[in-house]
């Protein structure tokens, strides 16, 4: 597989669990830096300075582009500038080069969002289709995502799209992401749910009883006592309105200020409590707990990738696999050190 954008490597460590090899592509030094330490193959460069050429052995496209000029977070930009790239879209569908139109975009990191699409169109018309193709990024982007699937589909892909829910995976985490998956050889079908949703207020007995319970805060970041984590941003810029989720819940959407989060007794005295180490914010994105952080800005890397046990069950559904739930649990508990080097398949055909 090529990972385009691969940042620090959370689709790379699913696919590592699914005994995939991956050459990512990143040009931030210091995800390039933890990729480093985890033994990830990385080229330290520019996704729109490469080409699909420059992996013959790729079978696999993967991409989950910068999100920061679409989400609400963010400036707007990229939000502000949907039918823009929309037409776009549209264009390279047509076989037009859309590269120096790009420049009228505000924010070029807007027009990432079409890299994937470009890669893929060029290896079609090159005569070397990827078997399969998975992209992800902030709900926003959607429309892109139906669009660039209409792309795919008008030169003989078959595609899936839409959001998935991390806590409906096993994250012990509320994140939405916006899925694509593509195959030449048959329909695919985003991943099917293994956990309930959570909706606050709502005990995780509750729901569908063929689905697993949500998992929590508490059972990721293991602490002496239970606590409750005050989130660092209000709804609406409103300090007032900072959410709060308690260690028997999952947490929020885990961001680039993750670090900035308080952590509380819970308890009527609140009492102040250490803050979130770099490895327990990446516990809580499903990253192993001797994942080997490094570079400068790790709350912004941890933030920015996708969680690995949501990554695993995409790709699987993605090869037309099934996971192996258990082998799946093992390798989000176990040392990378160790799975890296010896991970069984946490998967299996599904026809098998």
């Amino acid at each position: 597989m090529v990972d385009l954008f691969a940042g620090p490597g959370g689709l790379d460590v699913a696919a590592h669990w699914l005994g995939m090899a991956v050459d990512g592509i990143e040009w931030d030094a210091n995800a390039c830096a933890t990729r480093a330490e985890a033994g990830l193959a990385t080229w330290h460069a520019d996704v729109r300075h490469h080409k699909p050429a420059d992996f013959e052995k790729a079978t696999v496209l993967a991409g989950g582009p910068p999100c920061q000029t679409y989400t609400v977070a963010g400036g707007g930009a990229g939000r502000r500038a949907l039918d823009q790239v929309l037409r776009y879209v549209k264009r390279m569908a047509a076989g037009e080069n859309v590269k120096e139109s790009l420049a009228d975009l505000d924010d070029e990191r807007t027009g990432l969002v079409l890299e994937p699409l470009r890669w893929a169109l060029e290896a079609v018309h090159e005569g070397r289709p990827y078997e399969a193709i998975i992209l992800e990024q902030v709900p926003a982007v959607l429309p892109v995502w139906n669009a660039v699937r209409e792309a795919l589909e008008g030169v003989g892909y078959k595609a899936d799209c839409g959001i998935l829910h991390t806590e409906m995976f096993g994250v012990p985490q509320t994140r939405r992401r916006a899925i694509l998956i593509a195959r030449r050889d048959c329909k695919p079908s985003l991943p099917m749910p293994t956990h309930r949703r959570y909706r606050k207020g709502v005990p995780s007995s509750e729901g569908d009883a063929q689905l697993l319970p949500w998992e929590t805060m508490g059972s990721a970041v293991k602490r002496e006592s239970p606590y409750m984590v005050i989130s660092n941003y209000g709804t609406g810029g409103d300090p007032k309105l900072r959410g709060r989720r308690t260690s028997d819940e999952p947490s929020a959407t885990v961001t680039g200020k993750v670090s900035r989060n308080r952590l509380v007794t819970f308890d009527e005295h609140e009492l102040e409590l250490d803050r979130f180490t770099e490895q327990e914010a990446g516990r809580l994105q499903t990253f192993p707990r001797d994942y080997p952080w490094a570079g400068k800005d790790r709350s912004q890397q941890i933030g920015n990738a996708i969680p690995p046990r949501l990554a695993a069950h995409v790709l699987a559904a993605a090869m037309g696999w099934k996971l192996d739930e258990k082998a799946l649990d093992a390798a989000v508990d176990g040392d990378w050190k160790v799975t890296k080097k010896s991970m069984p398949l946490a998967v299996k055909k599904i026809e098998e």
